[in-house]
């Protein structure tokens, strides 16, 4: 049976690619209506006109999730428009520094990745959960990854900075609860989406492993069947639901 979200007011960051594209599709589906947060303007409103191609309701907005004062009014502007926010899924993310050995690993990678992977999740779930905590109810979403979570990771800098949203994700299960706020995170496995098909790419580039690399890009998940899972646990029937969620 379908998931019901109607009435929902959901902001999906990461929407113009990927599983993020997939999820405010598929939840615009199940009756939401969806705020698409990106940089990649022309994808993001590209997802925004397949929604309304298919009779949903979305807007798409510019933001850079490392710069709290754009997020702050990012988060305000779509908040209006969305007329509360019900919930958040924020998917953006990079992966940057695949293969790289630690002793050769630049310190600008490093910092672009967690900047964006994990001050982003706080950045985004700081300004949401002001939202949230007026209206004394809401679901927060990160992706965090078994890179760094569940075991290793092809980056240091990837594996560092989920590893760190997951911690996040703990801390804010304790203190949002009180406010209403159920707080998951996801760890989506390996999934076909550009990130990881890049990754995938840059080993082969390093090892020459065909035949690793065949096997590793047949083996990759749908975006749509995360986003699934994902609108699941956006949904009312998720309440009771707490802790990590593994899928692929």
């Amino acid at each position: 049976m379908p998931v019901d979200l109607s009435g929902k007011r959901i902001i999906v960051t990461g929407g113009a690619t990927g599983i993020g594209r997939a999820v405010a599709i598929r939840t615009a589906v199940y009756g939401a209506k969806v705020a698409v947060f990106d940089m990649n303007d022309g994808d993001g409103q590209d997802t925004v006109n397949d929604i309304a191609e298919s009779g949903g309701d979305a807007r798409y907005w510019h933001v850079d999730v490392r710069d709290g004062e754009a997020v702050s009014k990012v988060v305000g502007a779509a908040g209006a428009w969305l007329g509360g926010i019900d919930v958040l899924v924020h998917l953006a993310g990079v992966l940057h520094g695949a293969s790289v050995e630690l002793d050769e690993f630049p310190e600008a990678t490093w910092d672009t990745v967690v900047d964006i992977n994990l001050r982003g999740s706080f950045l985004m779930a700081k300004h949401v959960s002001a939202v949230m905590k007026a209206q004394k109810r809401g679901t927060i979403i990160l992706a965090s990854s078994g890179a760094g979570v569940l075991g290793g990771s092809s980056s240091f800098a990837y594996g560092s900075s989920k590893g760190g949203v997951h911690g996040l994700t703990l801390v804010m299960q304790n203190s949002l609860e009180k406010y209403g706020i159920r707080v998951n995170d996801i760890l989506p496995g390996a999934v076909r989406t550009p990130l990881k098909v890049a990754q995938v790419k840059t080993t082969y580039d390093l090892t020459g492993d065909k035949e690793t690399f065949d096997r590793t890009m047949d083996s990759l998940a749908s975006p749509d069947d995360v986003a699934k899972v994902i609108a699941f646990m956006a949904s009312d029937e998720a309440n009771v639901l707490r802790g990590s969620v593994r899928t692929a």
